[in-house]
């Protein structure tokens, strides 16, 4: 196992951090989580102060997803600046708009450089008590109108891709080793958090096919955006609670500038729970601030 010095790591492990803030007191992990803020060529200095509040407010702070408008290299270098007073660590997975200009991969080297750890690529455990899976994703829709892998080739292609998101995050949750696990996506797993949108594209919004490995890891929380004008909070089938945490909806329904501070309460049976905490890991970046 690594340290995620280079938000990376061997992708059969997850990746280790020493807690940063948990509070001693009242035994929680803060975590903060933003998604869909778009940031275009000309966006330089929109979000930096506001990013540069999390590291008082949080102990770790999760992207979800559509960081860019068009997922350019130049969009993804002004992404890095706004993030670039972040010393807490930065666990994200990309969004549909990160993929419109087909570099993906560019995308992810630039965040891996500057140290923020893709969740698609390896789960991630902040300390002995809390860690954290995600996967970007994808489309199919909710309940009876779930689109079915039958028909043309390409329906089945559309399905399975949905499917193949499933497993990733279902493989990624059993390699947690933490009691607590805590999830990250950009589509929505469940219906609830998307209303409010137009009823017509609820199929292009999530997949409630995300909810299996969810619920029966017993997730603590789930995070996604996407949904601008859906609905900021629901819970799954288990009673896991699910934030929609796109840009406009964390502003408008929480009134906070730009990212929602969850807190995470650690039991006082958690493995580990008296224990002293183990210091924080820097990355070489904040190291050098």
């Amino acid at each position: 196992m690594t340290d995620g010095r280079n938000g990376g790591g061997p992708r059969d492990e997850p990746v280790a951090f020493g807690r940063r803030r948990e509070d001693r007191a009242g035994r929680v992990v803060r975590v903060a989580a933003v998604g869909d803020f778009h940031c275009g060529e000309k966006d330089g200095g929109l979000y930096r102060d506001q990013f540069a509040k999390v590291n008082d407010q949080a102990d770790v702070l999760l992207l979800a997803g559509d960081l860019t408008r068009r997922g350019t290299p130049a969009e993804i270098d002004v992404v890095l600046r706004e993030l670039q007073d972040v010393r807490i660590p930065i666990l994200a997975v990309l969004g549909n708009h990160d993929h419109e200009s087909g570099q993906p991969e560019k995308v992810n080297e630039a965040l891996r450089t500057r140290g923020v750890h893709l969740l698609d690529e390896a789960p991630f455990e902040l300390n002995e008590h809390v860690g954290f899976a995600g996967v970007k994703g994808f489309m199919g829709g909710f309940g009876r109108y779930t689109l079915t892998a039958f028909g043309e080739g390409e329906t089945k292609a559309f399905v399975n891709t949905t499917l193949e998101e499933v497993q990733k995050l279902e493989y990624s949750l059993r390699r947690l080793s933490t009691p607590i696990r805590v999830v990250l996506l950009h589509y929505a797993p469940i219906m609830e958090t998307v209303m409010g949108e137009p009823e017509q594209i609820f199929p292009f919004l999530g997949n409630d096919r995300l909810l299996e490995p969810i619920d029966r890891f017993n997730a603590a929380v789930v995070f996604h955006g996407h949904a601008h004008h859906g609905t900021f909070s629901g819970k799954t089938p288990a009673g896991v609670p699910v934030f929609n945490v796109s840009m406009v909806r964390v502003r408008e329904d929480t009134g906070a500038e730009l990212f929602y501070v969850h807190e995470i309460p650690i039991p006082a049976d958690s493995p580990g729970a008296e224990s002293e905490p183990e210091p924080g890991v820097e990355t070489p970046e904040t190291a050098a601030r």
